[in-house]
């Protein structure tokens, strides 16, 4: 690899050592309940499904399709927007469809960003928004997030404390893995912090449906002036349980979505034009089948936690997103959340996540995902019992 430059700036994958043991048990026969990949179980509402079917049999959607995407998929996540935020778009110029946000999110980096220049990302963060920066050729500087913490003012010592000054914000709310939450207050003062230090800002909206409680997410775009300093990427993947199908969009600042657009369209053909299709139809028709999705993680989230707490692990329900942010118990705090995953394996039959796969203010945590039924969820919670409770 020493070839590579880009590679060596990419550490060892952390969730790959409890992947590997995860897979070796599973081959010596093992029953393991995998609440760590969070890789939604839930099928596809069935009439995006025909839609794509109906759509794959027509010849004249074999071709290469818009790397911008069709315009039917950009007009629908502008009403979209418009319906749900009260967001107007310019889908011509203001919208581009991605194959997922990870995917966009990375191009965007790569073509936004020279070597030397500073990226600000959370910790824990989800690993693309750190890493597509580091890719990029781009120093990224951690901003430690937590409850214990006052955010703005870790984001302000770290603007005094960095030179060059930062170019760019890498943010996430409903926050993954950290499940937090915010309002568009804080949006707002994001958006006066970015005009002030003239700095781009990145937000990753993957978890805009999956709301518990009567908590809805804002969307970043509805921030006074959120437009003039960045854009907001969503996918198709939660809201619509549409992971594998990889429809994502990144919507707003005209110049950074003109920048992304041209990249593409020297990387790319589009995305298949039925499964293009498809998501058009997923955004402008029925919506009954996000909330059925959404009851339905809320379903697991009350079940994983009211068997956490159960057992002794008092672990505070989420307001949003498909994962529970677990704190470890004190006893096993010591072991890093490497070794404590390691231990739910192999004690208790349920693969987790690591915090530290999403950074070194991780490591006290580890992350379940909500990709199993009631049931299976149920069932982890009887092998934790002989991890937790002895």
């Amino acid at each position: 690899m020493e070839k590579f430059a880009r590679m060596n700036r990419l550490p060892p994958y952390v969730f790959a050592v409890v992947n590997d043991l995860k897979m070796r048990m599973r081959r010596q026969g093992e029953d393991i309940i995998d609440l760590g990949m969070g890789n939604p179980d839930i099928p596809t509402p069935q009439h995006i499904v025909d839609k794509l079917v109906e759509a794959s049999a027509k010849g004249v959607n074999h071709r290469y399709s818009a790397s911008k995407g069709i315009h039917g998929l950009r007009l629908a996540i502008a009403n979209w927007y418009l319906r749900r935020f009260g967001v107007e778009l310019d889908h011509d110029k203001e919208v581009v469809v991605t194959m997922g946000a990870k995917e966009g999110l990375a191009h965007l980096a790569m073509v936004m960003l020279n070597p030397g220049d500073v990226v600000f990302a959370t910790d824990p963060a989800y690993p693309i928004h750190p890493f597509a920066s580091i890719i990029a050729g781009a120093d990224v500087r951690r901003i430690p997030i937590g409850l214990d913490r006052n955010f703005f003012d870790d984001l302000l010592l770290a603007t005094k404390q960095t030179w060059p000054q930062p170019k760019l914000l890498i943010l996430s709310y409903p926050h993954n893995p950290t499940t937090a939450v915010v309002d568009i207050e804080f949006f707002e003062k994001i958006v006066d912090f970015a005009k002030e230090h003239n700095m781009y800002v990145i937000h990753d909206f993957a978890y805009a449906d999956l709301g518990f409680d009567g908590y809805m997410p804002p969307s970043f775009l509805q921030a006074r002036g959120a437009k003039d300093v960045g854009v907001e990427f969503f996918s198709l993947s939660k809201s619509y349980s549409m992971a594998g199908w990889r429809v994502g969009f990144c919507c707003g600042n005209p110049d950074m979505v003109h920048a992304l657009t041209r990249i593409k369209s020297y990387l790319d053909y589009g995305i298949f034009q039925p499964i293009q299709i498809a998501a058009t139809v997923a955004l402008n028709g029925p919506q009954e089948c996000v909330k059925e999705i959404v009851d339905i993680y809320q379903d697991r989230r009350d079940a994983l936690i009211e068997g956490l707490n159960r057992i002794g692990w008092d672990v505070p329900p989420p307001k949003a997103t498909m994962f529970v942010w677990a704190e470890i118990p004190d006893e096993f705090k010591k072991m890093g959340s490497v070794e404590f995953s390691k231990l739910l394996l192999k004690e208790g039959h349920t693969a987790v996540s690591p915090g530290l796969g999403f950074g070194h203010y991780g490591d006290d945590r580890v992350r379940f995902a909500l990709v199993e039924n009631r049931h299976r969820i149920n069932q982890a919670i009887r092998g934790l019992k002989k991890v937790i409770s002895g």
